[in-house]
């Protein structure tokens, strides 16, 4: 007997294979003919499509009736390839074509054994291309099943381009779609297998939690452009900033956005959990493993199972446990301390740090290899003191949450209180501002809020000149941000006007302008040790 060697068993790869089987064997006992199995499957597309792009235009948030244009069209039927296990993109277009090429099937290898499953996509991409165009013929040019290496869907929705083209042809007359193949839809088995499909989707479908951002600062919305962009894939994300900026609101942001928004979002400070429990925090424990252990121990990755695992103050990871986290991160699996069971990890990493991590990697207190696992896409929050043009939508924000907290009606800040707020450096960051504005609410009785007390560390931001306006305050505020953030930049870059030039964007003469307006001199920073 020959020896075997058994697929990889896991959830996925046995639905593949019993859906694969069940075709080949229905057609190896004679239940189903060639065309009947061909039939049977295009069916089951025809019924899933309606409910597949319902379920897509929701998550594009586009209306649910309104006739989707061509462009539209194919970012809807590559979005639903890939949410259920392909790798699609759009390849060419022109009016009334479009083409699109995967390189994974949702069916895995297996397809090959029943190529008949590729059937799914072209009544998928046929019935949705009918109700919106009226009409649709699609060609599958290539196929993983035929061993092409890839497949490509050709999808004509105009009937005068599509003559003389292969391919199977879909129409859609007064909301009933039939196919070249099983001709019109039979109402009694349409609503029978529709009602499976939707079924399904109403008993899974989840509301992503609301996150609110503030981002009216340049520098903030790229970050939140970025988020944006990372949070529907599992990349793995550095977010980087001082103590206080929002890192963890970004962390959560991206969990919101992404496709397990309905899965667990754990989250574990790296610095708060003394070094030698770090690992059984992590990885949990055996019962046994160690004096003290009498039960076994779940530890942050089985919790954060299939959601998100936030790493915070990701530089005060041992190196011991950087080695098993890099593992993780390479393998998907890891053990209990004290185990010998290897255990499958489904859990998306975010990491955070409020330390430049190239002195630890210089000096060997943080593997390069997982460091280079961990910044994927990297974040930078810039401090507060940076993105003045947030400090306004902030502080309104923190006032309506702490009104909603204490039950009492909205307070709003007058000039004076204005003009602490943009005066101050904000070494804490948004938690300063958090901290100082409830402080605030509770002491004043009315809903103008004129001072916002003593600021933290005993400084007072002192009261604006007799007439000070708002646009006054604003060109103040501005001033004082694009001093601090030359300022910073001369820091960073020990006084190199190129350098600090190329950071904000502008002229090196741009700067010297601005230099010379803010009494700045760069020769100050160019010798910090002397500062």
């Amino acid at each position: 007997m020959s020896a075997s060697h058994p697929s990889p068993l896991n959830p996925v790869a046995f639905l593949q294979a019993f859906i694969v089987q069940s075709i080949k064997v229905a057609g190896q006992l004679g239940s189903l003919e060639a065309r009947d199995r061909l039939r049977y499957i295009e069916h089951l597309g025809l019924a899933a499509a309606s409910c597949l792009e319902s379920a897509g235009r929701e998550q594009q948030s586009l209306d649910a009736d309104a006739p989707l244009d061509q462009d539209r069209y194919a970012s809807l039927i590559v979005e639903i390839k890939n949410q259920i296990g392909g790798k699609f993109s759009r390849t060419s277009s022109a009016p009334g074509y479009v083409s699109v090429v995967n390189h994974v099937c949702p069916f895995g290898d297996a397809v090959m054994q029943a190529p008949e499953l590729c059937r799914m996509t072209s009544s998928v991409f046929g019935a949705i291309g009918a109700r919106n165009f009226g009409y649709a013929k699609v060609h599958l040019h290539k196929r993983i099943a035929t061993g092409d290496g890839c497949c490509e869907a050709r999808i004509f929705v105009e009937p005068a381009l599509a003559q003389g083209q292969p391919g199977d042809e879909y129409q859609s007359r007064d909301g009933t779609v039939s196919s070249s193949l099983v001709g019109g839809e039979d109402p009694e088995l349409q609503r029978k297998l529709s009602d499976t499909w939707c079924a399904n989707r109403k008993t899974t479908k989840h509301t992503a939690p609301a996150i609110h951002m503030v981002a009216e600062s340049p520098a903030m919305r790229a970050a939140l452009r970025v988020a944006r962009v990372v949070a529907p894939t599992d990349a793995s994300v550095l977010i980087t900033g001082e103590t206080g900026v929002g890192k963890e609101i970004i962390a959560r942001t991206i969990h919101a956005l992404g496709k397990r928004h309905d899965k667990p979002f754990v989250t574990i400070n790296c610095g708060a959990i003394p070094e030698g429990l770090v690992e059984t925090e992590l990885f949990g424990h055996e019962r046994g493993a160690f004096t003290g252990a009498y039960d076994v121990h779940h530890g942050y990755f089985e919790r954060a199972d299939g959601g998100t695992l936030f790493l915070d103050e990701i530089n005060s990871l041992p190196l011991a446990v950087q080695v098993k986290l890099l593992r993780v991160l390479q393998e998907g699996t890891f053990e209990r301390v004290g185990g010998s069971q290897t255990l499958a990890a489904d859990v998306r990493i975010l990491a955070a740090t409020n330390q430049d991590m190239t002195g630890l990697l210089r000096e060997g207190g943080f593997r390069h290899d997982l460091y280079y696992r961990l910044n994927v896409v990297p974040i930078d929050i810039p401090p507060l003191r940076r993105r003045i043009d947030d400090l306004s939508a902030l502080a309104n924000h923190i006032l309506r949450r702490l009104s909603e907290k204490y039950g009492v009606a909205e307070k709003i800040l007058g000039s004076e209180a204005w003009h602490q707020l943009v005066s101050h450096d904000w070494p804490g960051n948004i938690r300063e501002l958090e901290n100082l504005l409830e402080r605030a609410f509770l002491f004043t009785e009315g809903p103008l809020i004129e001072h916002v007390l003593e600021l933290p560390g005993g400084t007072s931001a002192g009261a604006p000149a007799d007439g000070v306006n708002l646009r006054a305050l604003k060109h103040q505020a501005a001033s004082a941000a694009e001093r601090r953030a030359i300022q910073d930049s001369l820091q960073r870059y020990r006084g190199q006007i190129r350098a600090v030039a190329r950071e904000l964007g502008v002229t090196t003469r741009a700067v010297h302008q601005k230099l010379k307006s803010h009494g700045i001199k760069p020769a100050e920073y160019r010798h910090p040790v002397a500062r």
